[in-house]
Parts: C-alpha cells; structure tokens; sequence
C-alpha cells in the first residue's frame, strides 16, 4: 500500500518537475501577483532566494528533530511535504518574476528598432526632398578679370613714387650730414685733449727746468763760499 502511494505522489509530480525544466509554472502552482516593473521583479527573486534559504534551513532542523522519534518516516514526510509546497511556492513567484523582466527587454528592444526605424524613414524623407548641392571646382571658377587703370591713374601712381623716393633720399642726406658734423665734433674734442696734454707736459718741464737750475745754483754758491770759512792756523 505504501508503495503504491509513492509510484502516485511520483506520476503526480512527474508534470510539476517538468514544467519547471521549462520554465513555466508547475501544475497547481499558487497564483501570483502580477508584476509591474524591473524592481518589483529583482525584489521577487532577492525575496524567492530568502524564501528558499529558509525552507532548506527548517527541513534540516525538522529532519533532525524526526529522527529523534518513534515514527521517523511519517515525521520525515510531513517535512517534506512541507518543504515542497513552499519550494512549489516560491518557484511560482519566481517563474513570474523572470517572466515579467524577459518582455519587458523584448518590449524596450522592440521600442528601440521601432524608434530607429521611424528616425532612419524620416531622414531619408528630408535627403530625398532636398535638392543636391552642386560643388564647382576651384578650377573651374573663372578668375576675376584686372580692374582697368587710366592714364591719370598711373601718372599719379608714378608721381607718388618719385616723391617717395626723394623723402627717402632727403631722409638718408640729412643722416649723412648728421654723421659728418659728429665725426667733426670728434676730431675737435681728440685735437683740444691732445693740446691740453702737450700743455701739461710742457709745464712740467719747465718746472723740472726751473727746479734743476735753482739747485745747481745754490750748490755752486755753497762751493765757493766754503774755504772763507775755515778757522785761521
């Protein structure tokens, strides 16, 4: 009788495990809040995963606390039963969750072709609606013919130049008469030094002259008044 009951819970739960192998909800899945955005979503599947945690964590403790009783595998099923119909619980949450964030990237992909398609139509609408620009090549252009010049025109251009010629030949004569005065100024400055030089030279030989001979002289009286000096025998 036993067996028996196992071989059915096994066929009843044979479509529940594949329908999650597929990704779908397992028959007889509880319903589930539909979702309304990513974050609703990711927080489902941080929640599922909580969920889980948890229902592993109470099997073990029941599991435990079974086999510390006399009828151990009634206390085991219960466990399990348990465990499953969370599992089964939070696998639906999930399954919907992962669902809702698989359209929503096809919906925002499809947004964006749809959009870049619109863009691209409405750009080749205003390309094909303007007209094309007609480059012309820079040899191509005629060049600008030369203004014509009257007589009065050049006569005057000609007087011009001659006039600036003889401001440039004033300016350069009168630079040239400005470097003859200073060189003459030079020559006269370098002829007075020398002057006063051969001046100062020639006074000092005549002092030197005059010195000499004043010595010479008082030496020669102090000769001849020397013997008159002497004491008599």
């Amino acid at each position: 009788m036993q067996a028996h009951t196992l071989i059915l819970a096994a066929v009843l739960a044979a479509p529940a495990a594949l329908a999650q192998q597929i990704g779908q909800e397992p028959l007889g899945a509880p319903a589930v809040p539909p979702t309304h955005s990513v974050e609703q979503a990711d927080a489902k599947l941080a929640q599922v995963a909580r969920e889980r945690a948890a229902l592993e964590a109470e099997f073990a403790a029941s599991e435990k606390a079974c086999y510390e009783r006399f009828f151990v595998n009634n206390c085991l099923d219960k466990a399990k039963e348990k465990r499953r119909a969370g599992l089964v619980a939070q696998r639906a949450i999930e399954v919907e969750a992962q669902h809702f964030k698989r359209q929503h990237a096809v919906d925002v992909r499809d947004r964006d072709l749809e959009e870049r398609a619109k863009k691209d139509a409405a750009e080749a609408v205003a390309r094909a609606a303007k007209p094309p620009v007609k480059h012309t090549a820079p040899e191509d252009k005629p060049l600008p013919r030369p203004a014509a010049v009257s007589l009065e025109q050049r006569q005057a251009a000609h007087d011009a130049k001659i006039q600036q010629l003889e401001a440039q030949d004033a300016a350069k004569a009168g630079a040239r008469a400005a470097n003859v005065k200073k060189y003459e100024q030079k020559k006269a400055d370098s002829a007075k030094r020398q002057a006063d030089i051969a001046a100062k030279r020639a006074e000092k030989a005549e002092k030197l002259r005059k010195r000499q001979e004043a010595e010479a002289e008082k030496a020669a009286k102090a000769q001849a008044g020397a013997p008159a000096s002497q004491p008599k025998q």
